[in-house]
C-alpha cells in the first residue's frame, strides 16, 4: 500500500533556467541544490521541481509529444476571493499568461487560472468549502460513512 500523499510534482520545462527564474519572481524560493539541469522550490510540505521536458520523458520513458494540455493543473488556495484576485495580478506581472481571470464557480469558490512560460496551468483560489488551515493547509471534511 502507497501513503496518500505526495511528495514532489516535477513540471517538464523548455528552459530550466527561465522557469526557475519565472517561479523566484512569483516569490518561491529555490533550495540551496544548484543544477542547470533541475531546480527545486519548499512549498509547505510538498516539494516542486523543475526538469527539462525532454529528460523528463525520457527519465519516464513517454513521447515528448509538445502537447499543451497535460489534463492536469495545480493549484493554489487562499484565504478570500480578494487574495485571489492579487494573487492571478501578481502571477500576471511576473510573465504569467492569465488563461482563465478569477470568476464565480460552480461548486461555490472563486478561481482563476495562469499558465507559466511552459503552459502549465496554475489555479489559484478561494474554496469556501474546504477552508485552510493553520498551516495554509485545506481542511476536507470528513469521509463519509459506510455506504
Amino acid at each position: 500500500m502507497l501513503p496518500a500523499k505526495i511528495t514532489l510534482v516535477t513540471l517538464g520545462v523548455a528552459d530550466v533556467a527561465a522557469s526557475r527564474a519565472f517561479y523566484e519572481r512569483l516569490g518561491f524560493v529555490a533550495s540551496g541544490f544548484e543544477s542547470d539541469s533541475v531546480a527545486f522550490f519548499e512549498m509547505s510540505g510538498t516539494v516542486l521541481g523543475l526538469f527539462g521536458r525532454a529528460a523528463l520523458a525520457e527519465d519516464a520513458g513517454v513521447s515528448d509529444d509538445g502537447g499543451r494540455f497535460k489534463s492536469a493543473s495545480l493549484a493554489i488556495n487562499l484565504d478570500s476571493k480578494a487574495a485571489v484576485d492579487a494573487g492571478l495580478e501578481h502571477a500576471r506581472t511576473c510573465g504569467a499568461d492569465i488563461v482563465q481571470p478569477a470568476r464565480e464557480v460552480f461548486w461555490g469558490g472563486y478561481s482563476g487560472y495562469f499558465a507559466d512560460p511552459d503552459g502549465h496551468l496554475w489555479e489559484i483560489a478561494y474554496n469556501p468549502i474546504m477552508p485552510l488551515d493553520e498551516n495554509g493547509g485545506l481542511t476536507l471534511p470528513p469521509p463519509a460513512g459506510p455506504k
